[in-house]
């Protein structure tokens, strides 16, 4: 490593740490209101909102404590950037995650500090080895930093289908399975409870939330009205709605049932039909494009070196 490489670094270094010692100054540093009140309602919300981020046990925990304010502050600069707070709850509850917006923005800010992390290490490699412009390492940086932030969100996105996708696969047989409890004699509060600790799953879950709703004094209809607000499945939706209103009106409610899981599987086969002609049609990009030319390739090289052969 030059002098010149290894002296930029602790200089940067030394700097980091004096503007973190100027930052944390007591007559520079002015307490929000939530530090100012907050160790008077500890007792009443005790919640630490870095444990949704980084588990206790984990060793980033202390790092992750120690930098909380800073943290915090950026999250908070972070949602006024990006902005989209309903988007972000709504997906959340559709991932089936139990995090806040907060807690969310902490991490996407965590995955921007390690890309950032990435690049620095990229530029100080290639420093060392004298290849590569200052400024374009720096805007690497830059660049790798909000692509870490927007892979969180990506990223949520795909978790929420994939939740979405083994809610889909659970819900006729969950339907089934409470179409014969229903049959069988039993209510539909009773039938819920059998069939959610039968069964396991994400929807499995998700009934498990509706009775501990309905045992805090919700009424069942309540909180299946909850289930569909909160799930963006509209199989999940019309499976809800079909329930409050077998409950509400006294319809049969097993005949409801086997319905809707016969429509779901119908549902389901469509979109199988479907995705198979999508993957056919996407199956003839490699074949026109690379496939159809090396065949063309094989069979006229030869023919054409024979021309040339007997030319020459």
């Amino acid at each position: 490593m030059s002098p010149l490489v290894l002296g930029a670094l602790l200089g940067a270094a030394f700097g980091a740490g004096l503007l973190l010692v100027v930052r944390r100054l007591p007559f520079l540093r002015k307490p929000s209101a939530h530090e100012r009140i907050g160790p008077y309602l500890r007792d009443i919300d005790g919640t630490d909102v870095f444990h949704g981020v980084v588990s206790s046990g984990s060793p980033f925990y202390a790092i992750v404590r120690l930098f909380g304010p800073s943290l915090r502050a950026g999250a908070i600069r972070l949602e006024r950037i990006l902005g989209g707070a309903t988007s972000v709850r709504r997906r959340l509850a559709r991932a089936g995650i139990d995090r806040s917006v907060e807690e969310f923005r902490i991490e996407q800010l965590l995955w921007g500090v390690a890309g950032f992390g990435v690049g620095l290490l990229i530029a100080l490699v290639a420093l060392s080895s004298g290849a590569g412009n200052p400024v374009g390492l720096l805007v690497l940086c830059g660049v790798l930093g909000v692509l870490g932030v927007l892979s969180r969100d990506t990223y949520l996105t795909s978790q929420v289908r994939r939740r979405e996708r083994r809610l889909l696969a659970e819900l006729p047989t969950v339907a089934e399975l409470l179409a014969l409890s229903v049959a069988a004699g039993e209510g539909p509060a009773a039938a819920l409870d059998r069939v959610a600790r039968s069964c396991r799953g994400e929807l499995a879950d998700e009934l498990q939330r509706v009775l501990a709703e309905t045992r805090a004094g919700d009424p069942l209809v309540r909180a299946l009205d909850a289930l569909a607000d909160r799930s963006g499945l509209v199989a999940l939706t019309r499976f809800a709605d079909g329930l409050a209103v077998a409950i509400e009106r006294g319809t049969p409610l097993a005949d409801v049932l086997r319905a809707q899981a016969g429509d779901i599987r119908e549902a389901s086969r469509r979109e199988l039909i479907e995705s198979g002609a999508r993957r056919e049609v996407a199956m003839m990009v490699p074949v026109v494009f690379l496939v159809l030319p090396v065949t063309i390739a094989f069979a006229f090289y030869p023919g054409v070196v024979g021309i040339r052969l007997i030319a020459g």
